[in-house]
């Protein structure tokens, strides 16, 4: 069979899976986006920028699965390496196709607009290698093997692959072959793997008093399913790490809260400390996931199911995917008759906050709880939303999306319409901080745009909280404009789509929250809290993080200097 090296591309991805091309167009790439535009089995998605278009694509590739970002050469690529890098980070795959100049080009090191002019093209492709685990420059020779061992890496790793098409060969035709793409079903050594599962089985059966920690690998590589089956049949508690918040149901009698080292829940730091068996799904030992490493676990008592290897106290166990070994386990283990720990009393008290108070963060989030349906995409943006999120509970189906390792500000309203256009059935919920929301509030118009209808709450409180509640509390490079964040849907919108609310009281609150309800379009509801009004978690964390960052003789806030 011959066909021109871009339908192949496209036929490749579609045949992976891919459905949704997020990015923007540029000269060097137009000529593959008409190719894309021939096929009716992929959608070209146009955001406003780059970075957004990354942000995009790694929120669609959280809760719909495998997408492509599509970027011009050298400006457009590194427009988009923060949200690459991201991905990264945070192991989410998707593709990233780049058009670059013409292949005579580049071999003559021509001096064009988007390079260096310094006739130098690989500087991108070096840049691309820190943040990707395959690439490569496509060319009529190689296009055939290079697609496909960059399509299984990105799968099999879970992160960001980056592609190079020559804006020249996009139309040649080459040799392809009949037999679509398929990934690789990686199912490790059967020895290995039986291995793993039986010193696991044994540690568990010997264990007074097991657990598991949860990291966002139990997401990205599909076994959660296979770890609430475990924890139920062996009567394992279980805890999540950050990256891994609403992985399992919330409301299972195995679940018993997030974990966050030395800054967990008392009765949860106690059960990890003390455990004779802690089995961790994928857990890294990131400041946020051990509270700034304040984590207490006997490492003689430590298991970790990572991607494809296991280790125990120590001894790695190599190629014994997480999914096998999981599998493996359950066809060995009997049911026990340990009893979960429960959990803390939920109190049934009234909601805190009277209808004319003004409303703080204590008042916010308990009604922010109380508002969650099962099935929602709830996303949090770093800093406030998220450290108030990490300690909601949802409900069930609940699906989470945060970047809590890589910490980008901005991130979530490009990831926010990246998931919608996965899951457009789904309920989106975003919560987002002013200074956040100023990064990338240009996303906004293609949310409108696409007749999305999310729940957006815009949290305004003048400026950048969380960098106050660390250093520079009255200092003015915490300070930002103030803008009229609610009239900003008109001002994207010429249809007047969304319904815009401005509230400072708890009736207010209250009120948008029956409207938001009822409303059949997007809402966008910008709440006004005062300037250093924070969860209590959050108001911690700064204390800890200008410990750690600027040691004892470091600058402090004022109200917050120690001795």
């Amino acid at each position: 069979m011959r066909m021109q090296i871009g339908t192949y591309l496209t036929r490749r991805l579609v045949e992976a899976g891919i459905s949704h091309l997020f990015g923007v167009p540029g000269d060097f790439n137009l000529s593959f986006l008409e190719q894309v535009e021939a096929d009716a089995s992929l959608t070209f998605v146009g955001n406003c920028n780059e970075l957004n278009a990354a942000y995009a694509a790694d929120g669609y590739a959280r809760t719909s699965g495998l997408c492509g970002l599509v970027t011009t050469f050298g400006v457009g690529d590194l427009g988009a390496i923060s949200g690459i890098a991201g991905a990264y980070a945070e192991r989410v795959p998707f593709v990233h196709i780049t058009g670059i100049p013409p292949l005579h080009a580049v071999e003559g090191r021509a001096l064009l607009h988007h390079t260096l002019g310094d006739g130098g093209y690989g500087n991108i492709g070096r840049c691309m290698a820190e943040y990707t685990v395959a690439q490569a420059r496509l060319t009529p020779e190689n296009a055939v093997e290079e697609i496909d061992r960059v399509l299984q890496a990105c799968w099999r790793e879970r992160r960001p692959v980056h592609l190079q098409l020559p804006s020249d060969i996009t139309h040649l035709s080459i040799d392809v072959p009949d037999e679509p793409f398929a990934f690789a079903n990686l199912q490790g050594d059967a020895e290995q793997v039986a291995l793993a599962a039986e010193h696991i089985a044994t540690r568990l059966a010997a264990a007074r008093s097991p657990v598991m920690i949860l990291d966002s690998d139990a997401d990205r590589f599909g076994v959660a399913g296979q770890i609430a089956a475990l924890a139920e049949r062996c009567a394992i508690p279980c805890v999540a790490a950050a990256p891994a918040k609403a992985v399992l149901d919330e409301t299972a009698p195995y679940y018993l809260g997030g974990y966050v080292g030395g800054a967990s829940r008392p009765d949860i730091k106690e059960l990890v400390s003390q455990s004779d068996c802690v089995i961790g799904i994928g857990l890294r030992f990131t400041e946020i996931n051990t509270g700034f490493f304040t984590h207490e676990i006997r490492p003689e008592a430590f298991i970790n199911l990572q991607a494809y290897e296991v280790s125990l106290a120590g001894r790695s166990i190599p190629a014994a995917p997480v999914g096998a070994v999981l599998k493996a386990l359950l066809g060995q283990v009997k049911p026990s008759s340990r009893t979960l720990p429960s959990r803390p009393a939920v109190s049934a008290a009234a909601l805190p906050g009277e209808a004319g108070d003004r409303l703080t963060h204590a008042a916010l989030w308990p009604r922010v709880a109380h508002f969650l349906k099962e099935g929602d995409v709830v996303v949090g943006e770093a800093g406030t939303s998220n450290t108030a999120l990490l300690g909601t509970p949802f409900p069930k189906n609940t699906h989470y999306i945060a970047q809590p390792i890589w910490g980008a500000i901005g991130y979530t309203l490009p990831a926010l319409f990246g998931s919608q256009c996965g899951s457009p059935e789904r309920r989106h919920l975003l919560f987002i901080g002013d200074g956040s929301f100023q990064l990338t509030a240009q996303e906004l118009s293609i949310i409108l745009r696409h007749d999305q209808k999310p729940i957006i709450f815009l949290l305004n409180n003048k400026g950048y909280t969380i960098e106050r509640l660390i250093l520079g509390e009255r200092s003015q490079y915490n300070d930002i404009a103030n803008w009229r964040y609610a009239d900003l849907p008109r001002a994207f919108d010429r249809d007047d789509k969304a319904l815009s609310l401005v509230v400072e009281t708890v009736s207010e609150l209250e009120e948008a929250l029956k409207q938001a309800e009822q409303a059949d379009r997007a809402v966008f509801i910008e709440v006004l809290l005062p300037e250093m009004d924070a969860p209590d978690a959050l108001k911690k964390f700064g204390m800890v993080v200008a410990d750690y960052d600027y040691g004892p003789q470091g600058p402090r806030n004022a109200s917050t200097k120690k001795g």
